[in-house]
């Protein structure tokens, strides 16, 4: 398909309506959406009249505070959510003095492991555990830590496959 004069014009008003390159393409006929995108790129019709979105939940008022708050910039720290941190509860201990281990421990109890599994020492928690949990709320902080933010994260090293020609044959 040719870009003709009248072709070129034709696209040019439906840009300037506001529709879609999908939508120009349908109404032209005979030409793709990407036809058109690299036409309208080729032709330099960046600026078209495109009726504002009111975009949701958003408010004057919040618009307007924002706008006069740019200069001054959030910490991360400020940002952080303040969640605050359940107090300590000892770990359970049986009435005979034992303490839960993988023998007695049942499904609504703490299974925080304490200790090194290697020793007899070992033991979990053992408190009730929050509505169907495998924790109690004090090992469920500790579990459950909000993600960090992007920028907040270390760098992490990527380990790339060498190159297909230098690979080792397998044998």
């Amino acid at each position: 398909m040719a870009w003709t004069d009248d072709r070129v014009e034709q696209l040019k008003k439906l840009w300037a309506e506001g529709l879609s390159a999908a939508q120009i393409a349908n109404k032209m006929g005979g030409v793709t959406r990407n036809a058109v995108i690299g036409k309208v790129h080729r032709l330099g019709l960046s600026g078209r009249a495109t009726p504002a979105k009111p975009q949701r939940g958003r408010t004057y008022e919040a618009t307007e505070k924002r706008e006069n708050t740019a200069d001054e910039k959030p910490s991360s720290e400020s940002m952080k959510p303040v969640i605050p941190e359940p107090a300590f509860i000892a770990p359970a201990v049986l009435d005979s003095g034992d303490r839960m281990t993988v023998a007695n421990i049942k499904n609504n109890m703490c299974k925080w492991p304490i200790g090194d599994p290697a020793t007899d020492d070992f033991h979990f928690c053992g408190q009730s555990t929050l509505s169907g949990k495998s924790y109690c709320a004090y090992h469920a902080h500790m579990a459950f830590q909000p993600p960090q933010r992007r920028g907040e994260r270390p760098p992490q090293r990527r380990v790339l496959a060498p190159p297909a020609g230098k690979r080792r044959a397998a044998g």
